[in-house]
């Protein structure tokens, strides 16, 4: 039994969710998202109470995923997921240029991602700061970008999550 599909799920005003087809579609004052609803897995909407459940045992695990994510989708279309990035080293940067992030992480050219549709990102100092709807693609989006150059031990330099406790070894030491 799934703890997280139990719980229904509670729909505030100003925000829709249907069944199309296969899909469940949440719309909202800042967008729509869409996902596809595995087989075996059944929703009910109800007035403002969206319950998902699961008659086969073996479903269990798609289950409490779906609700997960239909309960993601619900609370991205009211208030956008944000995340931030800290950008810490002598000479590294990052800039917003057009469509795609510009970084200068240390190698011999400088890093472009390209900015996937559907999010913002902005730069300000040695902070990248990523939002949008789809909690996914935010998070999805953000460790990408810190895969370029994770957090090294000893000076700490490198791209990480805001908050991120990097553990700091201690060295040479002189004899």
């Amino acid at each position: 039994m799934s703890r997280v599909g139990k719980k229904p799920i509670t729909v505030p005003e100003k925000t829709t969710v249907a069944l199309a087809g296969h899909s469940v579609v949440v719309k909202g004052p800042l967008g729509e998202l869409s996902r596809i609803v595995p087989s075996g897995i059944n929703i009910d909407i109800k007035e403002n109470l969206v319950t998902v459940t699961a008659p086969n045992p073996l479903k269990d695990a798609l289950w409490g995923t779906m609700t997960a994510h239909i309960r993601n989708m619900v609370a991205g279309v009211n208030k956008a997921y944000e995340k931030k990035l800290i950008v810490e080293g002598i000479g590294f940067k990052a800039d917003v240029k057009g469509t795609d992030l510009v970084m200068a992480l240390g190698f011999s050219h400088p890093v472009v991602v390209a900015i996937p549709k559907g999010l913002k990102v902005t730069t300000e100092k040695n902070t990248i700061v990523v939002s949008g709807i789809d909690n996914e693609l935010v998070g999805n989006f953000t460790a990408s970008v810190r895969a370029y150059k994770k957090p090294e031990p000893y000076k700490g330099k490198g791209i990480r999550y805001d908050g991120e406790v990097v553990r700091r070894k201690q060295g040479k030491k002189a004899a």
